[in-house]
């Protein structure tokens, strides 16, 4: 489960006159939106997909094996990496009930067609179609993955995706059985369902924007140089690839960077890779940040379409907070940590400039030993999904040990 995402705002065109009212309106709805703390715990979503994933595994047994083998071989479960169900428009009543709501950007192939999200909680999408009969189970589940190309060479799969290699949404159909359909899906900087064609000259806009990032300059004399050089090489990325792809393209190098570099991450990412499946099961990604370049931080992640959510305190005595920012396309969440002096839990820090502290809190020693998150130091961690019992016990075997759990919540572990 989590907290709200960033909602999708809708840009419409506001007349001279009204500019001032409106834009204290936009204001006020964006203070409201960020201020929100509600973290809802919505069991009977919750329920309902976990019943609708056991009911689609009884009748298709490529599913069931690989659910299996996610569980056994990665201490990962179905739900986990699960994008979307199609269910029949019978089901929308009581879906509305359960609080989903129309997905303003599931664009989908037939026009008949509705996507429902949960904006609440991590949950797969929902795809009601008029032209599938009402049963116990969906019509069909659609897992998502890093690369179709690995999955498919992993499982050993005779399929030709629909979509061209490096376009924003890919798909296969793996199996077809008792009225059930297993479809593989993966995503570029895009959230609806419609396969479509690269642009002229953009896979090597691609291969370039991927190049220019993963051999960035990441150590630097003054970091406030750091910023300025790396700042202008965002902007190229962006203009070469468009705001949503970009953001695709640097949070999947970052992770690729922050993988070189820890041993546990290495070992997980190689039983995901087993199954063809990489780093799609992540949660959220986790930055620390100066005092100093915190609003420097956040000028780069507007830049790549993140808006923000909800800000959090660790506490008096633990000294820091964090920003949280969800890019609501590419679906990537970034936790931004930065130390706190006590009279500043209340200001808006992530567009306030810190003032320079007389010590070294959790964040800023950390930042101290390693460096910026966003230049030399990489993230601090990435946080996946898991059984997170049954994944401490597989590490275990593979000689990684874990800390204990920060939280005694089974829903926060």
């Amino acid at each position: 489960m989590k907290s709200p995402p960033a909602r999708i705002l809708e840009e419409r065109f506001i007349p001279p006159t009204d500019d001032l009212q409106q834009g204290a309106q936009t204001a006020q709805a964006t203070i409201t939106r960020e201020k929100r703390f509600d973290w809802p715990l919505r069991y009977d979503a919750e329920n309902f997909v976990l019943k609708q994933i056991e009911a689609f595994l009884t009748g298709n047994s490529f599913a069931a094996k690989l659910s299996k083998r996610m569980r056994d071989e990665t201490g990962t479960l179905l739900i986990d990496w699960v994008d979307y169900l199609v269910r029949s428009e019978d089901e929308e009543e009581a879906l509305r009930n359960m609080g989903f709501s129309d997905d303003p950007l599931g664009l989908t192939l037939v026009r008949t067609q509705k996507t429902l999200w949960h904006p609440e909680v991590m949950l797969p999408r929902v795809i009601l179609d008029p032209a599938v009969r009402s049963a116990a189970h969906p019509h069909a589940l659609a897992i998502r993955v890093d690369n179709l190309a690995d999955f498919i060479a992993a499982q050993g799969i005779a399929a030709e995706p629909e979509g061209e290699p490096l376009s924003r949404f890919r798909r296969i159909i793996v199996s077809v059985e008792n009225d059930t359909r297993f479809e593989v899906i993966e995503r570029r900087g895009y959230r609806g369902c419609v396969p479509g064609n690269t642009q002229p000259g953009q896979v090597e806009s691609i291969h370039q924007a991927r190049e220019l990032w993963k051999t960035r300059q990441r150590i630097f004399n003054d970091d406030t140089e750091g910023f300025r050089q790396t700042q202008a090489l965002l902007d190229h990325v962006i203009a070469l690839l468009g705001r949503d792809l970009a953001c695709h393209v640097v949070f999947s190098e970052e992770r690729a960077y922050w993988e070189r570099r820890n041993r546990a991450a290495q070992i997980q990412k190689r039983r995901q890779d087993k199954l063809g499946l990489g780093w799609a099961n992540h949660d959220h990604h986790t930055l620390r940040c100066s005092r100093t370049h915190f609003i420097d931080l956040m000028r780069a992640l507007e830049k790549l379409g993140f808006e923000r959510r909800e800000r959090y305190y660790a506490g008096g005595q633990a000294g820091w907070g964090a920003q949280i920012l969800e890019q609501p396309v590419e679906g990537i969440v970034a936790f931004c940590d930065v130390d706190l002096e006590p009279d500043e839990t209340e200001i808006d820090f992530s567009r306030q400039a810190l003032m320079p502290s007389k010590r070294l809190g959790t964040i800023g020693l950390w930042v101290g030993l390693h460096g910026e998150s966003f230049l030399d130091a990489g993230m601090h961690h990435l946080e996946c999904r898991f059984d997170h019992d049954l994944l401490r016990e597989q590490l275990a075997g593979e000689g990684v040990v874990t800390m204990k759990p920060f939280s005694d919540f089974p829903f926060l572990k």
